[in-house]
């Protein structure tokens, strides 16, 4: 078979309208710093659109910078760079005018939903001050079928709930054809909002330079992952999502903490996809590890609106606080683990209503400790997010992906376009490992 064949035709840089946004400095905030360390994140959206190549070089790539341009007017970090000078200095992003996003255009003869288009993110290093942009972009067209929409955003500027806000931002403009705000809300860019009373700004940047040996700005996603994976969706119904619920319920009868647990969709959802990620690996690789090794779960709890912290829904930035999950490997493993899991997903979120803050000042050394010793899977994304909704006037996305997913130690969440309550689950696994995945599902 004929490999497909992606050809890039244009890059550009595309800025907020001239002399909208003023040189503006953005200090990181704790909930930032601690994304330092971490690999830039991906996101690709694709569309059905059956135009000829020329239908999308005349109308519809122009169309996509000039309402990027008039977003980047609200969502200026975005365009702006991440400067890291050499201790003692803070880290910080600064705007000044002519900064833009780099926006690639590139065609394709591959079919629309089978494509896997990789995002070059480029960092730059200026005497002892390393630069690094916020975000990339990258159209890919199919002629006569239709268009991705790669997002490549260093974490550092935002998370997850702000990149969405900004999407779906562009795209009400871009709907609009013209810069209409009452169509979205404005994001909050002042990182005032955020109070840091307790000096966790310069203990996690302390915590991350005695423990960062290489420069994590500089590397580029895709180092390691391995040819024959592949990214991979697998969907857990509504009704198979209730029923997994009523199973641990009934199973935890004289469990006296359940009336405790927070028991939704989303802690379901992780548990089977946790519990199973681990049998996989250890079908792959067999298992030394002894039984009372802790097998852990990572991810992130938004603090927007949370009362104790008095954040607004629309604030641009990052705003999550970190959860670790951590069971032995013998309860994880066993007949019940998904119940176990469940149960212990659910007392770490309950535990967020006596403060979400409690222990921030361990994130950066908790990490370390935890990756070092464990065996660790995250979590990305959320079917709050609502990516579906992410409508450019040509209807919703065909298929929403997180491409920077790591193989076999990672998962994204997502709703289902077609199942209302459904998940879209998505992982990174060799092509020859699927039935071993569809098996354990199955089960």
């Amino acid at each position: 078979m004929e490999a497909s064949r992606v050809k890039v035709i244009d890059q550009s840089q595309v800025a907020p309208p001239p002399g909208s946004v003023s040189t503006t400095t953005v200090p990181l905030t704790f909930f930032d710093i601690l994304w330092l360390s971490c690999n830039t994140m991906q996101r690709i959206f694709f569309y059905e659109l059956p135009y000829p190549a020329l239908h999308y070089t005349q109308t519809v790539l122009p169309r996509l910078k000039e309402s990027l341009s008039l977003t980047l007017r609200h969502f200026f970090p975005f365009a702006a760079k991440l400067m890291c000078p050499p201790p003692p200095h803070q880290p910080y992003i600064v705007y000044n005018e002519g900064d833009a996003v780099q926006v690639t255009v590139a065609e394709s003869d591959a079919d629309l939903l089978n494509h896997f288009v990789e995002l070059s993110f480029v960092s730059l290093a200026s005497n002892d001050t390393q630069v690094a942009p916020n975000m990339a972009i990258q159209f890919t067209v199919f002629p006569n079928s239709g268009i991705s929409i790669g997002v490549t955003f260093n974490h550092v500027a935002a998370d997850g709930r702000s990149v969405q806000h900004f999407m779906k931002s562009w795209a009400a403009i871009h709907r609009s054809q013209r810069e209409d705000l009452t169509s979205f809300s404005l994001p909050y860019c002042k990182r005032d909002v955020i109070k840091d009373t307790q000096g966790l700004s310069s203990v996690l940047l302390k915590d991350l330079r005695n423990i960062n040996t290489e420069d994590h700005l500089l590397r580029d996603f895709g180092g390691d992952v391995l040819a024959d994976n592949v990214l991979t969706t697998f969907t857990m119904k509504r009704a198979k999502i209730e029923q997994m619920k009523r199973w641990i319920t009934t199973h935890s009868e004289n469990d006296d903490e359940l009336g405790q647990v927070h028991m939704s969709t989303y802690v379901v959802t992780c548990a089977f996809t946790w519990v199973n990620i681990m049998k996989l690996r250890e079908k792959i690789r067999g298992s030394s590890d002894n039984d009372d090794m802790l097998y852990s779960l990572l991810f992130g709890a938004d603090c927007r609106e949370r009362f104790e912290l008095s954040i607004p829904g629309t604030y641009f930035g990052n705003c999550l606080t970190h959860v670790c999950v951590s069971v032995k490997r013998r309860e994880l493993m066993g007949e019940a683990g998904i119940g176990i899991a469940a149960r212990a997903i659910g007392r770490k979120i309950s535990e967020l209503g006596k403060g979400a803050l409690r222990g921030a000042e361990k994130w950066a050394s908790n990490f370390t400790e935890v990756f070092k010793h464990q065996r660790v899977v995250t979590v990305a994304g959320s079917p709050k997010f609502r990516v579906y909704e992410t409508d450019f006037g040509w209807g919703r996305p065909k298929k929403s992906d997180m491409v920077h997913i790591p193989p076999y130690s990672g998962f994204s969440l997502a709703e289902n376009i077609e199942d209302d309550g459904g998940i879209d689950i998505g992982m990174v696994i060799g092509l020859d490992k699927l039935h071993l995945l569809n098996a354990l599902f199955e089960q």
